[in-house]
């Protein structure tokens, strides 16, 4: 019986000889594994160069402490690769265990049969079959690289998209400039879906409000619709609705503050679900 990190091993010998970003391969294996990605539960799909990790870990908590089982995707991960398929559970989501993981592995890998794949391509596959069949109530999906040419943005129907700080990053894949790279990340928005946000340059935020207006997407944007700040050693986030008193993040640092707030923000619009304050 082969381990995970036998599985994982042999999708690197998979890598084409040049990486052509393109939804083509991942399109064509999910296809042959009956579609997966179409059988989710509700996606918040979040893109971003900073903060993505931290955002989805304030997202989780607040959904979690409010009774909704969630489904986590993320990448790259801290130990193994099992932290990067989060499946909800009783007592929150917890890495995917090891059976389960070389089933769902070892299926992608029989569809694929051989061709060509990037390693993030055919485990985006395999993660979308552990999600499709284990019960949830919302899955939050982190892209890998980029947005609109990354495997996951095969989900075209998300409930929400969240785009936290963009910066310059992979300039060989996403452009030279900060316009092109937000571009690339602008791309997970989808018609008439919201989209939460955070605090942008103003490159990445025109070229993000374009693409808004080409998709008609409702955007809520740090600074604008929504604010969190600290105040006597708390944070305070506000909106239309008013001010909401919260603890501290425990991670330090100004940027966690607003991260911390893209995720409150992102709750208190979520469609269908109910999220007080307490929560």
């Amino acid at each position: 019986m082969q381990t995970s990190s036998e599985v994982l091993q042999a999708f690197e010998r998979l890598h084409p000889k040049s990486i052509d970003l393109s939804l083509d391969r991942v399109r064509r294996l999910l296809a042959d594994l009956g579609d997966p990605q179409d059988a989710l539960p509700p996606v918040i799909h979040v893109a971003g160069t900073n903060g993505k990790g931290s955002t989805v870990a304030f997202m989780r908590a607040i959904l979690e402490s409010a009774g909704y089982r969630v489904h986590v995707f993320i990448s790259p991960h801290l130990r193994r690769f099992h932290e990067r398929i989060m499946l909800a559970g009783d007592r929150g989501a917890a890495p995917i265990d090891e059976a389960s993981l070389v089933s769902v592995l070892r299926r992608a890998d029989a569809a694929n049969n051989g061709a060509p794949i990037t390693f993030f391509e055919i485990t985006t596959a395999a993660a979308f079959l552990a999600f499709s069949e284990h019960q949830a109530d919302v899955l939050i999906l982190e892209t890998g690289l980029g947005g609109r040419l990354d495997a996951t943005n095969v989900v075209t129907n998300p409930m929400m998209t969240v785009i936290t700080p963009i910066s310059i990053d992979h300039t060989g894949f996403l452009g030279a400039t900060l316009a092109d790279i937000a571009g690339e990340k602008a791309g997970i928005l989808k018609a008439r879906r919201p989209c939460i946000v955070s605090r942008q340059e103003e490159a990445a935020l025109d070229v993000i409000a374009t693409r808004a207006a080409e998709t008609i997407s409702p955007l809520c944007i740090a600074g604008m619709a929504w604010d969190a700040y600290e105040q006597h050693g708390r944070l305070v986030y506000q909106d239309e609705s008013g001010l909401i008193d919260l603890p501290m993040p425990r991670l330090l640092g100004r940027h966690q503050i607003d991260n911390a707030g893209a995720a409150v923000a992102a709750a208190r619009r979520l469609p269908g679900f109910r999220i007080t304050e307490e929560h």
